[in-house]
């Protein structure tokens, strides 16, 4: 793909930043900026450390999922296992493998980095590192104490049947699984 605008065409500028908000997971900024133009607007984000997310695929061919109740969304949702970094600057596979090893109980020498994905990039700093998981081990769980999940066995066929037909909802969840799918069946 040929691109005709080099990137400065479109880059702002911070003129003033104020935090509005810090919160435990999201700090809110209001900023006013300079567009590529001259002229100036204004612009309303969270910041977010970031986090992980894991595709564990067993021998059989099954992704490990998990049920859990989401408060914003007032509903139980179907995801992979995922959580945010533990402090600024993680390691994102230690974080990956702690996150599988605490959700699933599987632990793995296999992850691979399938690369990251911006949640909500017009408000959302957040990025969410995806990685694929195999030859994986079972183990124990071992919860964050304000979790409470259900493991689910789901093959990797029927999880995009069911993303394709909108029963899984999660972002995370269908981008790191359609790709997971993608690189199986190339």
């Amino acid at each position: 793909m040929t691109y005709t605008k080099p990137e400065s065409y479109f880059k702002e500028t911070t003129a003033s930043s104020q935090l509005i908000f810090d919160g435990k997971v999201l700090h809110l900024y209001r900023d006013d900026i300079n567009l590529p133009d001259g002229g100036t607007s204004m612009r309303e984000y969270c910041k977010h450390n970031g986090a992980v997310a894991v595709v564990p695929l067993t021998d059989k061919g099954e992704v490990v999922c998990i049920r859990q109740y989401r408060y914003a969304l007032g509903r139980v949702t179907l995801e992979i296992p995922a959580g945010k970094f533990d402090y600024v600057g993680e390691d994102h596979r230690e974080a990956a493998l702690r996150e599988l090893r605490e959700e699933t109980g599987y632990t793995t020498e296999s992850l691979t980095d399938i690369g990251p994905l911006a949640t909500s990039p017009a408000l959302l700093t957040e990025i969410i590192y995806c990685y694929l998981a195999e030859d994986m081990t079972e183990g124990e769980t071992d919860p964050d104490p304000d979790e409470f999940l259900e493991m689910v066995k789901i093959p990797l066929p029927e999880l995009v049947d069911m993303i394709l037909s909108g029963e899984v909802q999660d972002a995370k969840t269908q981008a790191a699984v359609l790709k997971v799918w993608a690189m199986k069946n190339r």
